[in-house]
């Protein structure tokens, strides 16, 4: 018979409901339903805002180059391009010089339906930020960014 080995936690934890990852994922579902449902009211998804977004501060980018700036595939990233398109507030050159890149941008109906669902985003997220003690917004942040990198070495 052979005998089980325990891992230990990373942390001290009573169960896996107090683990850094578990609850990590709980707040972005909080912040992910919350933006789906003043999003709704604007007729987007939050990756069709997050592209808006994107797109909005960096016109012109690939396919590609949105998936990552999102966080969705590349496939996912095509759809989501499609339907902006099929809704007129995406443009994109149905052939190109070279390369296969079809640089995207806003039209004058997505910049308008970008503002309009920005301030309802902007709004949760203040909401967001005023959860958090005062002076904690920076240092939040920084650890953000430093999981993200211990994660990605």
């Amino acid at each position: 018979m052979q005998e089980s080995s325990q891992v230990e936690p990373p942390h001290p934890a009573a169960d896996v409901l107090e683990h850094v990852g578990y609850r990590l994922k709980r707040a972005h579902a909080a912040l992910r339903a919350a933006m789906d449902q003043v999003l709704r009211e604007h007729g987007l998804t939050v990756p069709q805002y997050a592209c808006l977004e994107v797109l909005a501060a960096r016109p012109g980018l690939s396919n590609a180059e949105l998936a990552r700036a999102t966080f969705v595939t590349r496939q996912s990233m095509n759809v989501v391009l499609r339907g902006l398109q099929d809704e007129g507030l995406v443009t994109r050159p149905s052939t190109v010089d070279h390369g296969r890149a079809r640089p995207a941008t806003l039209t004058d109906e997505g910049r308008r339906r970008l503002d309009a669902a920005q301030a309802a985003v902007y709004a949760v997220e203040t909401r967001m930020v005023r959860a958090l003690p005062d002076g904690r917004l920076a240092a939040l942040l920084a650890d953000f960014d430093r999981i993200a990198e211990a994660l990605t070495d």
